[in-house]
C-alpha cells in the first residue's frame, strides 16, 4: 500500500484519502454542488473506501454547515471504527471572519466529529479579516491545547505559503500542508511556485479535484448528454472558466481522455484510476490526492488506483497531452 507522510508531521496516510464534500446531504453554501446522498450511502462510500486501503478523509466546516463532518462521524460510528485507525482532516472556513473564530468554533468542529479527533485542522482559503501569522498562532494554541494535531492551510499561493510556514516555525510547530487543485487538466502548481514552495518547506500538497470533478473519468466526452443531469452550481464551477462540460470543451480535451482510455485498456483499469495514477507519479511523495465519491463501487475504483503503475512510457504520453491543455 502507498502511504505517505503529510509534511514534518507523525501523521501517515494512504496516498490517496476520501474528499467528502459531497456528504453536504444538499445543505448550506455549497452544498447544492452535489446530490443529496442518504446516511445509508454515506455508510457503504466509507466502507468501500476502508476495505481499499483508504485510512483518512478530508472534510469541511463549509460542507454542508458541519452536515458533511456529522455524516463521515456517524459512518464511522456506524462501521464502529476506533479513533485513531483513521485520520480525519476538516477546515475552518475564513470569509469574513478573524482570527479568534479559529477558537470560538473550534467545539462546533468537534461536536459534528463525534469523538473523532481533529488530525489536521487547516484554514480553507485565504480569505480571513486576520493575517495568516494571526491565524497561524490561533491555530498553534489549539494544537499546544491537544484540540487539534497538525495545521494545514488551502488554496494559498506559495508566498502565502511561506508566510504560514514561517509563522508557525515561531511557535515551535511546523507548516503540515496545502489543499490545492491539482489534476491533468491543471498543473498550475508547476508553474506559480507552489510545488517548489512545498519541496523547500517540506509541506504536503493535497491535490482535490484530482479528476476534475468526474471529468478525466471520460463518461461526460462518452456521453455528453449526462452533464445536463448535474447541478447547474457544479456545471458552472467544474473548472476555473466554468465551461469544462461544454461540448466545444469537451471536444478539445477529448484527446486527453482518449489517452487515458488507451492507458486504461492496456492497464485493465478505468480512466478515471489511470489519471489518480498520474497524479502520485507525477509529483511522488510531495503529493497525496482526494478524490470523491457519491458511491460505493466509485470509492473501491479510487483506492485501487493506488496500486497501479503507470510506465515511463505512458507518463510521456499523458505529460505530452496534457501539456498542451493544462493551466499551468
Amino acid at each position: 500500500m502507498d502511504r505517505r507522510r503529510l509534511g514534518r508531521t507523525d501523521i501517515e496516510v494512504s496516498a490517496i484519502g476520501l474528499g467528502c464534500w459531497q456528504f453536504s446531504q444538499g445543505r448550506g453554501l455549497t452544498g447544492g454542488m452535489w446530490a443529496a446522498l442518504d446516511q445509508r450511502t454515506i455508510d457503504e462510500v466509507v466502507a468501500a473506501s476502508l476495505e481499499g486501503g483508504i485510512d483518512w478523509f478530508d472534510t469541511a466546516q463549509i460542507y454542508g454547515n458541519g452536515r458533511s463532518e456529522r455524516a463521515l462521524s456517524t459512518a464511522l460510528l456506524d462501521l464502529d471504527v476506533q479513533t485513531g485507525a483513521v485520520a480525519v482532516a476538516t477546515k475552518w472556513w475564513p470569509a469574513l471572519r478573524t482570527a479568534g473564530d479559529i477558537a470560538r468554533t473550534i467545539d462546533a468542529r468537534l461536536g459534528c466529529l463525534q469523538g473523532y479527533p481533529i488530525d489536521l485542522y487547516q484554514v480553507h482559503q485565504p480569505w480571513s479579516l486576520s493575517s495568516i501569522g494571526a491565524q497561524m498562532r490561533e491555530m498553534a494554541r489549539l494544537a499546544r491545547a491537544g484540540r487539534i494535531h497538525a495545521i494545514g492551510v488551502s488554496n494559498f499561493s506559495a508566498g502565502q505559503m511561506l508566510r504560514a510556514s514561517e509563522a508557525l516555525r515561531a511557535e515551535g510547530l511546523v507548516l503540515a500542508s496545502n489543499q490545492v487543485r491539482i489534476n491533468l487538466l491543471d498543473r498550475r502548481i508547476e508553474r506559480n511556485g507552489v510545488l517548489d514552495a512545498a519541496k523547500s518547506l517540506g509541506v504536503t500538497l493535497i491535490a482535490y479535484s484530482p479528476l476534475a470533478q468526474g471529468l478525466l473519468s471520460g463518461k461526460f466526452h462518452d456521453d455528453p448528454g449526462l452533464a445536463g443531469s448535474l447541478p447547474r452550481a457544479r456545471r458552472l464551477r467544474v473548472s476555473p472558466a466554468g465551461r469544462a462540460y461544454r461540448r466545444q470543451s469537451l471536444t478539445r480535451t477529448r484527446p486527453l481522455i482518449e489517452e487515458l482510455q488507451g492507458i486504461a485498456v492496456s492497464q485493465g483499469a478505468s480512466a478515471a484510476q489511470v489519471a489518480l495514477a498520474w497524479v502520485l507519479a507525477r509529483y511522488g511523495e510531495t503529493v497525496v490526492a482526494i478524490p470523491g465519491a457519491s458511491r460505493p463501487d466509485q470509492a473501491a475504483a479510487n483506492a485501487a488506483a493506488m496500486g497501479l503503475s503507470l510506465g515511463d512510457d505512458e507518463m510521456r504520453r499523458l505529460d505530452e497531452v496534457s501539456g498542451r491543455l493544462a493551466r499551468r
